[in-house]
């Protein structure tokens, strides 16, 4: 999908709306069940979308985003959610699995250091659970407010989005 903007009244908005970054007792990281439990009930649409992607066509490298990352253990979920279901595609079309690009999205006071503290962790658990079968991940921030452009047109093969604050009206379309 491809998000055009409408206007947004109050721009600032995102300055009071953020996540507590860190690990202390209010952090999101400490405080994020509830959006994990909702990854978890859209799987079977990821996996279902990520299959007609790798169907339909099959890039070399796949690239996507996660819009609203935010920071904490579920950050990486959706990520994993997105490798084990190209890795399931690849496996029953047999065919060797794409480089995958991420970029996270988040706004800019988002605590994306402590995010690439821990991927090392993330890469170690790749290597092990996969079994170096599964081609490079790399992942990068892209800070900002997503009621903008972020990326070039049709840079992107796949947008993942578990919750989104509406400050205006936003219309998607598919990517063409």
């Amino acid at each position: 999908m491809e998000v055009e903007k409408y206007p947004v009244r109050d721009l600032q908005l995102h300055q009071v709306l953020h996540m507590n970054g860190g690990d202390g007792d209010n952090s999101y990281s400490n405080n994020s069940l509830l959006q994990k439990k909702v990854m978890l009930k859209a799987k079977p649409i990821l996996q279902e979308t990520i299959v007609q992607l790798c169907s339909k066509s099959f890039p070399e490298c796949i690239t996507m985003a996660d819009m609203g990352c935010s920071s904490g253990p579920n950050t990486f979920l959706p990520i994993w959610e997105v490798i084990e279901a190209i890795d399931e595609t690849c496996r029953k079309l047999n065919r060797k699995p794409p480089i995958l690009q991420v970029f996270l999205n988040d706004l800019p006071g988002n605590d994306f250091n402590s995010i690439f503290r821990s991927l090392p962790g993330f890469h170690k658990k790749l290597e092990e659970e996969m079994g170096g079968k599964f081609g490079p991940c790399f992942i990068a921030a892209m800070p900002g407010n997503f009621y903008g452009r972020l990326f070039p047109a049709r840079s992107l093969h796949f947008v993942h989005s578990s919750y989104i604050v509406s400050t205006g009206s936003l219309r998607c379309r598919e990517f063409h």
